[in-house]
């Protein structure tokens, strides 16, 4: 089984970075990973396959997540690293 799960979240642009998550997400898109340096490279592929266009009103949030082995004590996962995606004239 794979430790960790790169978590790509497809957010609303009037939606805050810090504030995207699963729940608040239009979409979510999971893929198991066996290390953080694979789950980067999966979020560049998730990246350039999500057919996000420049101008979109949404934008590409992926985090690296462990994977929880007891279900029935889900908690907040601790990120191993986060990359955020925003359309250049918004920064």
């Amino acid at each position: 089984m794979s430790e960790f799960l790169s978590v790509a979240l497809v957010c609303a642009g009037t939606l805050l970075a810090r504030d995207c998550s699963r729940t608040t997400a239009l979409d979510v898109i999971v893929a198991p990973v066996r290390t953080p340096l694979q789950c980067m490279m999966q979020a560049q592929a998730t990246t350039a396959s999500a057919g996000l266009l420049e101008g979109d009103s949404r934008y590409l949030k992926v985090t690296c997540e462990r994977r929880h082995h007891d279900f029935r004590m889900l908690r907040r996962a601790g990120y191993a690293a986060a990359v955020v995606l925003v359309p250049r004239d918004a920064i």
